[in-house]
Parts: C-alpha cells; structure tokens; sequence
C-alpha cells in the first residue's frame, strides 16, 4: 500500500505522525521550523488564509476574522451550538443543516476550515517525505456522532485527503503506549482535550485492543476551563475597575479584542499554574492596565465543578463494561488539559492508581494514529483494533417510539437485522427514519436520515414482512437497507447525516479549496519574510540603543540607510525586495555584532577579574 500518515485533528492543536520503519516508533513530523504543534486556528484576511501560529498571532487584532475550536462545531447544526456562540468572536450562522461562518468577507463551513488545517499537515508530511501524502487515519474523540464523524471525512475529503480510517482518540492512545506488551489486562484512557471529553475501557489480549466501553462528554474540555477562568478576570475586572466589558457583544472589534487578550490570559495563567503554585497576570485593556496575582488553589476552586463533571461518564463507563476501578491495571491520561494538577489527583483518586503520562499528552494521540496507520498498510501484523460505536443506533417505528437495532458501546465494524411490518392496510410506501441515541422517543435522539421503502404490494396492516439491515463500517459510519421479503422490494441509503455536507458541497469546496491554495500560499509566505523583517528591525534597534555610540559616522548612516530601505520594502508585497533587503541590514550589521560580543566578552572578563579580586581580599579578612 501507499503510505499512509495519522492525523490528530485536535480543537486546540493538530499534529500529523508516521511509524519510523527503521526503529519502529512512531514520530511527530515538525514544521521547518522545528514545531511539532499546529495551532488549530485559521485567520482569514483580504490577502489569504493564515494557518497556525500566523493565525493564532492575528487573533487579539482581527478576532472576528479568525477561527479557533472549529472542532466544537463539526457537524452541529444551530440549535446543537447555539447557546456557545457568545463565547465566539466570529459569526455562525444558521445553514441547511450545518452552520456556516462569515469570516473574511465570505461564508464557510466547519469541514472547510478543519480542511485547510489538514492541508497544511499532509503539505507538512509532504515536505517530510518529499513525495505526494494522499492517505491518512485520522483520530475523533470517542464521543463524535455519526454527523461529526461524516464532518471529517468530509474535511479529509476537501483537503485531497483520502480518510482510510476514522479512529477513535483513546483508543489511539493506547496503541500510542504500546499496552499491547502488557499481554493482557484492562486500560482506562482518560481524554481531556481543548473542546472534548473521553473516557474509554479497554481489554487487551495477545494484541487484539478491544473497547469495552465508552462515555464522555462534548462540550466539555480545556476552552471550557478558559471560559470560566475569563469570566471570573472579568468579574474581577469591572469590580476593581468599574469597567464593563460587554461578554455578549464580543461582534463589535474593540470588545471583542479585549474578550480575547482576557481568554488568553487565562489560557496562559491555566499553563504556568499546572507547574506553578501562583502567577501574576499583567494585561493591557482598552486603554487601563489590569495587574492581578493568582495562585493555583484559587483557579482550581473555580474548575472543581468542570473536572468534577468528567468523573460521572468515568462511572458510567466502567458500569457498562460491567466492572469496578479496582479492575483496571493501567490508567493513562491523554490531551493538554490532563496536565492540570487537579485533574491529575481526581483521576488518581477515582482508579486508585496513579495515571501513566510519560508520553507527551498534546502528542500521544498522533502517534498511536501513526501506529493505526501503520496497521492498515501492512507494517505491523501482530496488532488488531477492535472499536466501539458510541450511542445506540435504531428505527422510528409507531408512535415514535425508537427500535434499538445496535446497542451503544458495540464493537464495529457490524450488523443487525430486524423485522418490521406496516400499520395500516393497503400501505405500499414505508417511510423509514434513522435516529441515534438513548432516548426512548425518536423525536428526542438525533435524526440521521430519512428514505422510503416504495412498491410494496397492498395488503392487510401486519402482513409485510420488511427486513432493516444496520451495517456499521469500521469507521463508524452507517449504512442501512430496507427489504420486503414478499415482494423482494428493496431501498438502501449509506446515512448522510442530517448535518452533513452533500456530495456537491463537498465537490465544489474541493473545487474552491485548490482555487484558493495558490492565493493562501502567496499570502503566508509574505507574512513569513514580514515576520522575519521585523525580527531583524527590532533586533537592530536593540543594538543601536545598547552599542551605537561604538560606531563611526559613515558605519552608523549605513546601517540607518539599510533600515530605512528595509521599512519602504517591508510596506510593499514584493517578497524577494523584503528578503533582500532584511539580507542587506544583516550584512550592514555584522561589524556591529562583532563588537557588541567583544564589549560583552571583555565585560564578562573584567566581572570575573573583579571578583577574583573581591574573593581573595574576603579571604585574607577571614
């Protein structure tokens, strides 16, 4: 088979991996610049499409145009999402059946956005491999419906990516260990990420992982924690401040810039206090300064209640597998959110067993993509993945009462049979409905889809015999058929979920996506040799103001002229003039730097002498 990479397409970050046939590892491939992460964060501009740190870095300036945590909304349609979107500086809008977002002057939808991410980590693994990446196993929280998991295929899709396989992100995790060596023994894989919650049970025996069950929660996770930690800076902002940062209006620009340098503020105070007991948090807003010492205990009390809330679908999972914590021989701890201290020690306390996190928690999802990946192209022989699927599949049948056909926490890929008839007489059309979930009632599951057995024979209510077959794929994804054992009738239809994308769609945003690609490129790599301009002038100004008054007259003009070129040419979009240039303002500089080292040496220098000098004259006193 070709080769095939393992994509985690995270709500904060995104990573692309590959089994390193050499040593048999599994690797995170990095950006030219060394990093392993990509910001999940898209920022749209007149110029092009930013992706990453570029996009993460337009965000506090044109947050209405940037988009972040699109994962939390993969194949929601409106009133799923509805009650969220005060908390977005981009607009959603209602669509036919997916929502849309108005960013950059045009509309887009949630699998287009996740698939410019994923563009940008298979031209990453392009760029690796030097040769085409077209095939890829990318991992969904376990929770993911039917309608998210068609979301990202779809994405896959858009992206020139063929999705051989959707894995679920515990379960990756564990090939990611390697708990297979353990021969066997049960795994609970506690998941955290940015904007989902997992948790899943898991045997293993002589290489064959199987889920045993699976709960969890997806609207909760690490932006959920931000949430709580901004609304309380800003409760703590308009009492010491009497300023009112309207939360709800986060629309208008000058608002909306303040709401997010406060959410990533506290982002950030989230990070330095999982290794810190207190911080001090110093921010700029809308024309006053904010200071505020926090320590640990403080933001854990305010998270208590969000950790608290992963502990009930940890019950409810082991209840389903039918076991105690005391059953389980390994915990492992999975996604950023998972290095918060709190976290750690409820974990601990619920399993009574101190959790595995050797394993780098933002990168351990990818890796067991690239060992899934690895799987399916024949590399690795003496592993086997059996997955579940995560809520109930059924048939509306009279009274919209639900028929369960396939019982939540199955393992997949399978089938089910089961046999209906019709309630009134003469009836030749059988509409058949879809729904997934664990409600009684059809009208309170989610709708999958809707078709129509037609041209059975009329007969009296109760004679047909109508055969449903459910047949689950391995990546979850559902397809149903419809027969009418008398006549021999038959319908079929492979669920395209309520809020999914239609084949056109898809098809037309693949036509847009290579439309745009080239514009995108054009305009990242223009803000590249920007960023780079802008390094090299703030370096230079540095050292004027530390070593200037080293330089001759003539020298000192050169380096101001160089400057001054590199401005004019940096306000221009001609990328080779700005290279160019930041090369010249190098070139003028290097004299400068030899003596801004030979200053620092001597000074090192002379700071050791004196010191020698001090300790020998210490000496003699004593």
């Amino acid at each position: 088979m070709s080769r095939i990479v393992g994509i985690d397409l995270g709500t904060t970050n995104s990573l692309v991996a590959y089994v390193d046939e050499r040593t048999g590892l599994p690797v995170v491939i990095p950006d030219r610049d060394g990093r392993r992460l990509l910001p999940s964060i898209v920022g749209f501009t007149p110029d092009g499409v930013l992706v990453g740190e570029a996009a993460r870095r337009q965000l506090a300036r044109r947050p209405a145009d940037t988009v972040y945590s699109v994962k939390r909304l993969m194949g929601r349609g409106w009133e799923d999402v509805k009650d969220e979107l005060r908390y977005f500086p981009f607009r959603v809008l209602p669509g036919e059946g997916v929502v849309r977002l108005a960013v950059g002057g045009r509309e887009v939808t949630p699998p287009e956005v996740s698939a410019i991410v994923l563009r940008t980590l298979k031209e990453r693994a392009e760029t690796h491999f030097g040769e085409p990446v077209e095939k890829a196993v990318v991992t969904v929280p376990a929770y993911f419906n039917d309608s998210q998991r068609q979301a990202t295929k779809d994405a896959g899709r858009i992206a020139g990516l063929d999705v051989v396989r959707i894995v679920n992100e515990p379960t990756a995790a564990s090939l990611a260990y390697g708990l297979h060596r353990l021969g066997q023994g049960v795994i609970a894989v506690y998941d955290l990420g940015g904007g989902t919650f997992d948790i899943s049970i898991l045997r293993v025996k002589d290489g064959i992982f199987e889920v045993l069950a699976t709960n969890g929660d997806t609207h909760l996770g690490g932006d959920d924690f931000d949430r709580v930690l901004m609304l309380w800076l800003l409760e703590d902002v308009q009492a010491r401040h009497h300023r009112e940062l309207d939360r709800d209006c986060v629309e208008l620009a000058r608002d909306g810039e303040a709401m997010q340098e406060l959410r990533l503020a506290a982002e950030a105070a989230k990070i330095r206090l999982s290794t810190e007991e207190r911080t001090t948090l110093t921010l700029p807003l809308a024309g006053f300064t904010y200071h505020r010492a926090i320590t640990r205990a403080e933001i854990e009390r305010l998270l208590e209640p969000l950790v608290s809330r992963t502990l009930g679908p940890c019950r409810q999972a082991l209840a389903d597998a039918g076991l105690t914590p005391s059953d389980i021989d390994q915990v492992v701890l999975v996604g950023g959110s998972t290095r918060v201290p709190l976290v750690r020690r409820r974990v601990q306390e619920l399993f009574g067993k101190a959790p595995h996190s050797q394993l780098n928690p933002d990168e351990v999802v990818a890796l067991g993509a690239a060992v899934q990946a690895q799987i399916l192209a024949g590399g690795i022989k003496d592993m086997l993945l059996l997955d579940v699927t995560p809520l109930s599949l059924g048939i509306e049948t009279l009274g919209g009462i639900v028929s369960i056909l396939i019982p939540r926490n199955t393992t997949i890929p399978t089938s089910a049979r089961e046999m209906f008839t019709t309630s009134v007489d003469g009836q030749t059309v059988v509409d058949m409905h879809v729904v997934q979930g664990e409600r009684e009632l059809a009208r309170d599951n989610r709708s999958l889809a809707r078709f129509e057995l037609r041209g059975i024979d009329p007969m009296p209510a109760g004679m047909p015999k109508i055969e449903v077959t459910f047949l689950i794929d391995a990546n979850g994804i559902l397809q149903v058929q419809a027969r009418e054992q008398r006549t021999g009738k038959a319908a079929s239809i492979e669920v395209k979920p309520t809020y999914g994308l239609s084949d056109a769609d898809v098809e037309r945003m693949v036509e847009e996506s290579f439309a745009y690609a080239e514009a995108d490129v054009e305009a990242r790599l223009l803000i590249e040799v920007r960023n780079e301009a802008d390094t090299v002038l703030t370096h230079v100004e540095r050292a004027f103001r530390q070593a200037g008054a080293l330089l001759g007259a003539e020298e000192r003009k050169a380096i101001e002229a160089a400057v001054a070129a590199l401005r004019r040419a940096r306000a221009g979009d001609d990328r080779d003039a700005i290279r160019e240039r930041t090369s010249e303002l190098n070139h003028a500089t290097e004299h400068l730097a030899e003596m801004m080292m030979e200053a620092a040496l001597k000074g090192a220098l002379d700071t050791k002498r004196a010191d020698e000098i001090m300790g020998r004259g210490s000496s003699r006193e004593q």
